[in-house]
């Protein structure tokens, strides 16, 4: 299949097409809209050990050229995942990526371990949460904690290891090698922007939270030069999450260095995206009379 990515010598994607955590829950509603087996590979929601109630509301504002969420990372727990979600995922011939986090070390190789099963194709760390043992800085943002706590999921599990990103560092090479480094075998890069929105006649913010992530194509400049970047400095997979909403967006992430792109908050306002997208990829490989994705990956020219 000329579409087909390699993400590890034992995970091939049919196409370079991924949803993006948290945007399509469990995979049952989007399934409404589309055969999940055309996808090249589908990451699930955020996933903890115990469920999660998540964030007061509202939860989601619209801003211009994209949004903001505040969902809080609410998610029905690894258990309730496994027994009654995952089934349902498994009937399509799309990979199944877990996106998962916790609060300390020990919850994250946990969690790594539960996961670790038939079924599931790779593991995504969320990163970008706060270390409570560690004063609540984020394990994304400091390398030597990073490093720490890559390495000891890495120790318990044999899955790919795709570590998520956040984009907010002091240098997001400095933090890419040093998940690289302790045995991740891709980066996703990257999570959303913390943001706000104000409603100026009620003087509060809108989010019930009062922050949240900003995701959709105002970020897809910004995520682009990152994905350069990094993939500039690693030599591992760059799967490449913000702002993608059509064909010529995934394009130019591939061209900047990404294997993968994943798809998220285009998807909510048009689920058929997917389709669109992969067809678009499918027209532009035949117009430049391409045989592979690989033809396009990291092959943005420098005048």
């Amino acid at each position: 299949m000329k579409t087909a990515v390699r993400i590890r010598e034992d995970l091939e994607l049919k196409n370079p097409i991924i949803t993006a955590s948290g945007t399509a829950a469990y995979g049952e509603e989007l399934s409404e809209f589309l055969d999940l087996s055309v996808l090249g590979g589908f990451v699930t929601k955020g996933l903890s050990i115990r469920p999660k109630r998540g964030n007061p509301t509202p939860r989601i504002a619209e801003t211009p050229c994209g949004m903001i969420n505040s969902i809080g990372l609410e998610n029905v727990g690894i258990p309730v995942f496994l027994k009654e979600k995952l089934p349902y995922l498994n009937q399509f011939s799309t990979p199944v990526v877990v996106n998962f986090f916790g609060e300390t070390e020990d919850d994250y190789v946990i969690a790594a371990e539960m996961l670790s099963i038939e079924g599931i194709a790779a593991l995504e760390m969320n990163v970008s949460c706060p270390n409570i043992k560690r004063g609540g800085i984020e394990f994304g943002k400091d390398p030597e904690s990073l490093h720490t706590l890559v390495k000891k999921v890495r120790e318990v599990t044999k899955k790919p290891l795709i570590v998520k990103l956040p984009p907010l560092v002091t240098d997001i090479v400095v933090i890419a090698r040093a998940a690289v480094s302790a045995g991740a075998d891709v980066l996703t890069c990257c999570n959303t922007f913390p943001a706000m929105v104000i409603d100026e006649n009620l003087r509060r913010p809108l989010l019930g939270n009062v922050t949240g992530g900003l995701s959709g194509p105002a970020i897809k400049p910004v995520v682009l030069k990152l994905v350069r970047d990094v993939s500039q400095s690693v030599h591992v997979p760059i799967i490449a999450s913000g702002g993608a909403s059509t064909y010529r967006d995934v394009i130019q992430f591939l061209l900047a260095g990404a294997t993968a792109v994943e798809i998220g908050s285009e998807s909510l306002r048009n689920p058929l995206c997917f389709l669109e997208i992969i067809k678009g990829i499918e027209e532009y490989m035949e117009r430049f009379r391409m045989h592979s994705v690989s033809e396009i990956t990291g092959t943005l020219e420098i005048v």
